[in-house]
């Protein structure tokens, strides 16, 4: 059930990747590197600075600041957590669609190098992830950014951190955001959807390797104990919320709890656009962008980007799948 030209792409890559482990974390960082921004900007009208900011603890942390140079002044701003499960990853961790979307709106984006777990559970990344946020909307101006024009972003944990920020934003009375883009978001410390049993020991980030990612971020808490901000699932409120597009492969550990979470945003009267990509998995468009899912996928979130940009919401719930024995359920 797996999209073939992606099935070919990964198998053709070398051997899938095996469930991560505790005593894996550490290694796999080393292995899971980014790309040099440098290579990325280059020849793109585009230039790359770093800022230090302080987290609300106290803690000084890093953030990249790409912007394109085509404007001054009125940029859209994208602030982008990075993905890697909680416990990897870096700013410049998924920087290439990032460096797609600054150049083909003239914006900024604001990159946070946040502190991972488990050496900083949570709400250390949460905090610095915050304050980047803050910095965008307090330092606008300064920026060359339209305040009216920032959109949050994030793939895999960096889509569960920019969940758990909106809702913290519209509980603290935030300055209304532009919208919300969420990508085969990480959201429900319960790991027990159905697509989470169904990929249990098998698939790109299965079930066990997402159990490690939040055992290291919350420790042994009890569901009933774990804020919303760290666990977006366990949200009671789904009101108020930004314009949100979420997507995610049908083929992915969070379908359900993707899909889940954009039915009750669009149950609590919310504006919430959201695609399920059949045959694709986790992360898919990140690895292979030029094959033909990714193609379509990544076309329908700059699509709606520039919708939220120009001012004109969208108000649909939509799914691409295409073949009925794809084991997601009825969602439309």
């Amino acid at each position: 059930m797996y999209d073939p030209e992606l099935l070919q792409l990964l198998t053709l890559q070398g051997p899938w990747p095996t469930s991560l482990t505790a005593e894996e974390i550490i290694p796999r960082r080393a292995e899971w590197v980014a790309p040099a921004i440098e290579d990325v900007i280059a020849g793109r009208p585009l230039n790359v600075s770093t800022i230090t900011l302080t987290s609300r603890d106290g803690t000084p942390f890093e953030v990249a600041v790409l912007a394109s140079t085509t404007a001054s002044a009125g940029k859209p701003c994208f602030v982008h957590p990075h993905s890697g499960g909680m416990v990897m990853g870096s700013r410049y961790t998924g920087v290439e669609m990032v460096a797609d979307w600054v150049e083909e709106f003239g914006a900024v984006a604001l990159l946070p190098e946040y502190r991972l777990a488990p050496e900083h559970p949570f709400p250390a990344g949460f905090e610095d992830c915050v304050a980047t946020l803050d910095h965008a909307i307090e330092h606008a101006a300064s920026l060359g950014v339209d305040p009216a024009r920032i959109i949050l972003a994030g793939m895999s944990a960096g889509g569960g951190i920019a969940a758990g920020m909106m809702l913290q934003h519209r509980d603290r009375g935030g300055r209304p955001l532009a919208g919300v883009v969420l990508m085969c978001a990480m959201l429900d410390a319960r790991n027990d959807s159905p697509s989470a049993l169904q990929f249990a020991g098998s698939g790109i980030w299965d079930r066990e390797s997402n159990a490690v990612g939040w055992a290291a971020l919350l420790g042994d808490q009890a569901p009933h104990e774990i804020p919303a901000e760290a666990s977006p699932s366990l949200a009671e409120d789904l009101t108020g919320l930004p314009p949100t597009f979420i997507d995610v492969g049908s083929m992915d550990t969070f379908r359900d709890e993707d899909i889940d979470f954009a039915q009750r945003i669009r149950a609590a009267g919310g504006d919430v656009e959201l695609h399920v990509w059949d045959g694709g998995y986790h992360g898919f468009d990140l690895a292979f962008p030029a094959a033909q899912l990714s193609q379509k996928a990544l076309r329908a979130r700059a699509d709606w980007i520039r919708r939220r940009l120009e001012g004109s919401a969208s108000l649909t719930l939509t799914t691409d799948t295409a073949r009925p024995s794809t084991p997601a359920p009825e969602h439309q």
